[in-house]
Formats: C-alpha cells, structure tokens, sequence
C-alpha cells in the first residue's frame, strides 16, 4: 500500500494520528451523553422522546458505517474517517445553540451518521497502519477513546459546577474533532484494500465467516458495554438502595478497568494469543456479569462491574484486529460489516434490560449479558481458523 499522500510520515507518527482521532470520538460521544440532562432542559424533551432520538442516532450510525464503506471503496478510509469527524464536529457545534426540536433531531442524526463514519474507518485505519507497523497496538488505539471519555466526562462535571454550561464541553469536543479532521485529510494513512468480490474467489461468501465470528465478538461485548452503561447506576440506586454519589461508582470501575485492560493488551496478546485472550475475555465479561446477579450487595456490583471492564476492554479491539489479519486483502469492507454488529449488541444490552427490569428486577436481568457470553464462546474458538485465501489480489492503491 504506497503512501500517495505526497508527504512523508512514519506509520507510528500516524498510529499518533490515528490515537487522537479515537480521542476525538471519545471525547465527543461522551460530551453528548453527558449533556442529555441538558439538553433536555433546554429542548423541552421528554424521556420518550430522548430515548426516541437515542434509537434514531443508533440507526443512524449503522447508516454511517455503511457509508463508510463506500467512501472507503472509492478513495480510502482516510476520507471516510476525514468525512465522518466533519460531520461529528458540525453537528456537536449545532447543539450547543438551542434550536426547534425538529432541528435539534436532524442534528442528532447527523451526529449518529457521523458517528459511525467514524466508528468503522477508525478501525480500517487502525487495522492498516498496525500492519505497517508490525505489531498490536489497536488496544492502545481504543485505550485513547476510554481516556478521552473520561475526560470529557471530567470536562463536563467541571464546566457545569463552574455554571459555563454543558455547550462548553460539547463546543470543545466540536472543536477538536474539526482539527484532527483537517489534521488526517493528509496525514492519515492513505492506503486502501480492495473489495472482497474483487481479490478473493468466493467473493463476499469468502469473508462470510470472518464477519460472523468477529461480528459476534463484538456484539456480545457492545451487549456488555451497554448493558453497564445503562443500567449500572440504576441498578445501584433503585435496587441495591446506594446513595446518589455513589450509584456512578459502578460505571466509574468499569470504565477504569476497561482502560487499564487496553493499556496493557498489546503487550499480552503476542505472548498469550489471541484465542485464548478472547476466549478468556469472554469469560471474564461473563464472570462479572454473574457476580452482580450472584451477589445482591453495592460492593459486589461494583467489582462485578469492574470486572466485566477487563474482559470489554480487551475483546473489541481484538475482534477488529482479528477481522482485519483474517481478510488483510478486503479489510475496510470486512470491517466496515463487522462494525455493524456494534449497534445490534448495544440496542440489545440497553433496552433487553430495560424491558426486564419491571417483571424480573434488574438483577436477574444481568443474567442476559451472562448467556450472551455463553453462546459466544464456541465461536471464540473458531478465531485460530479464521483466513481467507486471496486469488488474484491487487495490489492497494
């Protein structure tokens, strides 16, 4: 894949680039999420009708993945990721000003297209420079999206205590993913792979397997990852009856060990494989899970959450990896489907849960994320059989 971007960069100046770009989509989605209470208030919503617009983003973002796809087969993922995080930053500006919520929903869905835009061409790119580099580095790649979360999650508690409001925070967010827009339309990495129909014999049937089994990976831990998200605090105020300042500490562990997990993965997965990494990831996801169902007291949940981190952490960027090794030759394409399996997983975590917590409770509702799991594993196994043969490959341009 020779680099045509006319400007000379080494691949880890760009696994650089690449980083802060997966900061600029931390930063922003959790900018956005933290600022529902306020943009709420000030829209006038109702809770029907945030959760509403949460579901258009969702579906809105599996549309983004998809165009994602097709920029990347035209002109490369360097332009679809450029694409998205102009629409991400255009879009966070827009809601910082109060609007018509006819136009305050058409926003949002041009944030969720942006989103993910985003979503999928960072991992194209991740998958691309990794292998020009050599070695594993997409667990760091996705620790720089956890960190950047966090802080703008700081960011946000901050500028609302010091009462500048949440359109700071999110204004900011705006701002940064503008610049390392206009930052990657020239350092990003530049090459491209072809589509499956056209380097490998069996076409689109050929990269079947690498989509499901790695699809899967990815959305039992999206399940997980929504799953804790969503209902962690809940579950510690309404049904363990933990006091309000400490419900968010559940959340908070997890988030925390979902990024120690990420630091430390590129390191372990060379030694240990990746087989047995997923295998065990999983297992540890579904490990914490059970522990909060097991154990109805504030301190187990939290360490159960805070177990189920390690395993979240470790499984997504492993999944893209594996997707991107497995069919090197139709990567963007093959992760751009596989992506998709991140919205199914987080749809299903946040409202599967939601519809349980009023006839079984929510603590019997964490056994869901726990059979996810279950189900999962076989197919974790299939990963050391994952290849796709390339029959009369072109080279990427």
């Amino acid at each position: 894949m020779p680099d045509v971007s006319g400007t000379a960069m080494t691949a880890a100046a760009r696994a650089r680039l690449i980083g802060a770009g997966y900061a600029a989509q931390g930063l922003g989605y959790a900018a956005v999420v933290t600022a529902l209470p306020a943009f709420k208030d000030r829209q006038g919503l109702t809770d029907a009708i945030v959760s509403a617009i949460l579901l258009l983003v969702c579906v809105a973002a599996a549309g983004g993945s998809v165009l994602a796809d097709r920029i990347a087969a035209r002109h490369g993922s360097r332009y679809a990721l450029v694409t998205g995080l102009i629409l991400v930053a255009v879009s966070l500006a827009g809601t910082t000003v109060g609007s018509p919520n006819a136009v305050f929903i058409t926003i949002m869905l041009v944030y969720g297209v942006g989103l993910g835009a985003v979503d999928a061409s960072l991992s194209m790119q991740g998958v691309l420079v990794q292998a020009h580099l050599g070695r594993s580095v997409m667990s760091r790649l996705f620790a720089a999206y956890t960190a950047a979360a966090i802080a703008a999650a700081l960011l946000m508690s901050g500028v609302l205590a010091s009462g500048a409001g949440a359109s700071v925070a999110v204004g900011t967010a705006a701002v940064f993913a503008l610049l390392v827009g206009l930052a990657g339309g020239r350092f990003f990495e530049p090459g491209r792979t072809e589509r499956s129909s056209v380097v490998h014999a069996g076409g689109g049937r050929a990269v079947r397997p690498v989509v499901l089994v790695c699809g899967m990976l990815i959305f039992t831990a999206f399940l997980v990852d929504s799953a804790v998200s969503a209902w962690s605090s809940v579950y510690l105020h309404d049904s363990l009856a933990a006091a309000a300042s400490v419900a968010p500490l559940g959340y908070a562990a997890y988030q925390a060990t979902v990024l120690a997990s990420r630091l430390v993965a590129d390191h372990v997965m060379p030694r240990t494989g990746r087989v047995a990494v997923a295998v065990g990831s999983l297992i540890v996801s579904g490990v914490g899970c059970a522990v909060v169902t097991a154990l109805p007291s504030v301190g187990a949940a939290i360490t159960g959450f805070a177990i189920a981190g390690i395993g979240v952490g470790v499984l997504v960027p492993l999944a893209f990896s594996v997707a991107g090794e497995a069919a090197a030759q139709s990567s963007d394409e093959v992760i751009a489907k596989v992506n998709l399996f991140n919205y199914g997983g987080a749809l299903m975590g946040a409202v599967l849960l939601g519809a349980l917590s009023e006839p079984v409770g929510l603590q019997i509702a964490f056994l869901i994320p726990v059979v996810a799991v279950v189900l999962t594993l076989p197919l974790a196994r299939r990963l050391r059989d994952l290849s796709v043969t390339p029959a009369g490959v072109r080279p990427a341009v």
